[in-house]
């Protein structure tokens, strides 16, 4: 029995997966939750194989809290299902060593075919985000770069970023500056867009 911990914020999605998952005889879906910080302390005391986490998840992102899951429980399996299929995304997911990525359109079967080849150890990649993360291009922002504007999105101004990163107004301004020309913005709130769109910035 393949035990499933599900991490979905929309209730019709979740209760329509739940559904769908307790149709196979060898799965038990332990747990089902609506926040990202909710996965890592419901896994421990659920204890699942398998948790089929959203990407995109109040509280804590999907890839966060897979990340840490993965740190804390290393023998759980994290199956990633999103509606959004930019390869950015899914180069991120492959870093922070989640070992399925599934769209949410995928169908039925599929997901009930990934939970059992991750549950034995193997990654699930759908094949057509491989070919788009083969293909798209790598974020120009570094890692530094990529935090300002991540809190520039969650609706901080420069100097709430400089007092959060530990750094000065005027470089963070400058840091917004550079992040707007490498992106061919019009200004923060376009970054903000194309970084989305592009896969490189989850909020």
């Amino acid at each position: 029995m393949i035990r499933i911990l599900l991490a979905e914020d929309m209730h019709m999605v979740r209760g329509a997966l739940v559904a769908l998952l307790s149709l196979q005889h060898d799965f038990k879906v332990v747990a089902e939750i609506e926040r990202g910080d909710e996965v890592l302390p419901t896994a421990l005391l659920t204890a699942p194989d398998v948790a089929i986490i959203d990407l995109d998840l109040p509280g804590m992102d999907g890839l966060t809290a897979a990340t840490r899951l993965h740190e804390r429980m290393p023998a759980c399996k994290t199956l990633i299902l999103t509606s959004l299929g930019q390869p950015g995304t899914l180069r991120r997911a492959l870093a922070s060593q989640v070992n399925g990525y599934l769209l949410k359109d995928a169908p039925p079967d599929h997901l009930a075919h990934a939970v059992r080849k991750v549950a034995a150890g193997q990654r699930v990649i759908d094949p057509e985000l491989a070919l788009a993360a083969w293909d798209g291009a790598e974020s120009p922002l570094t890692s530094r770069e990529t935090e300002v504007l991540k809190l520039t999105a969650e609706g901080a101004e420069a100097g709430e970023i400089a007092a959060s990163l530990h750094l000065s107004t005027g470089t963070v301004r400058n840091y917004l500056t550079a992040i707007v020309s490498k992106l061919n913005a019009r200004n923060r709130v376009d970054a903000v867009r194309i970084a989305r769109d592009s896969g490189w910035l989850v909020t």
